[in-house]
């Protein structure tokens, strides 16, 4: 039995992100999996890497129920982050770049070092340097930002851009920590750290155990998105965004007009 055209399909969503044009879900079509879905998302940020651009951390997806019901999906899920896609803490963005952008606020971890071969899972949360308040840019490639889980694997999770704010040493909590996400200072929506898994850094031991399956370690140096802590909200042109982490600080981001 023939399998999924793995480089096709990620073909088909690498043009759809250049050109900002949404795209049919693929998975019923062409008969994607998890793992198979797993080696489009490879292939698809290969093809960045290929002009230049550089892997500098992974991102978690659909940690928090809320995320899971607005997409109508239910496991969580990994991506990878490339230094094109970061964007300085009070930066711009062009919403035309981006076919239907939503923003989410997030927690960042900043990694130490690697985890050593055999490491028991749960003892990876001392390799944290840092942490931070970031804003996630998510952009499904699909029609009406509406997939199956295969679906939003393989286009990367949806990830397109992200802040950090500054960083900052861990605190003995992050579990319950209080999250704002604000639209041109206007409160958009309203959380808690607890809604990323019930503590963030329960969701680093996820990545790590889920990227591990598909031969992916983190490294040292690279950033690690928590996943969302709120449901997103879509990017207008002209907005300004900010988002607020208890004792973590802000971050923000504007869209260009």
């Amino acid at each position: 039995m023939i399998g999924p055209d793995i480089a096709g399909i990620a073909e088909k969503l690498g043009a759809a992100a250049d050109s900002a044009t949404a795209i049919p879900q693929l998975a019923a079509e062409t008969g994607l999996d998890v793992d198979a879905a797993y080696a489009v998302q490879t292939a698809l940020v290969q093809r960045r890497l290929d002009r230049g651009e550089r892997l500098v951390g992974l991102k978690m997806g659909l940690t928090s129920k809320a995320k899971m019901a607005q997409v109508g999906v239910d496991e969580v899920i990994w991506g990878r982050l490339t230094d094109v896609m970061r964007v300085p803490d009070g930066g711009s963005v062009d919403v035309s770049d981006f076919i239907h952008p939503r923003v989410e606020p997030e927690v960042a971890f900043l990694l130490d070092r690697l985890p050593e071969p055999g490491e028991p899972v749960g003892a990876f949360t001392d390799a944290v340097r840092a942490v931070a308040p970031a804003i996630e840019l998510i952009d499904s490639r699909y029609a009406n930002f509406t997939f199956s889980l295969p679906d939003v694997i393989a286009d990367n999770t949806s990830a397109a851009a992200f802040v950090i704010g500054p960083w900052s040493p861990v605190p003995d909590g992050l579990d319950n920590l209080g999250v704002l996400l604000e639209i041109d200072g206007r409160v958009a929506q309203v959380g808690s750290t607890a809604a990323i898994l019930g503590d963030p850094r329960r969701a680093l031991d996820e990545g790590i155990r889920l990227a591990g399956r598909h031969g992916v370690r983190l490294r040292e140096g690279w950033v690690f998105l928590a996943g969302a802590a709120t449901a997103a909200v879509p990017l207008r042109p002209g907005a300004h965004v900010r988002a607020v982490v208890e004792k973590l600080g802000t971050v923000s981001l504007k869209a260009a007009a």
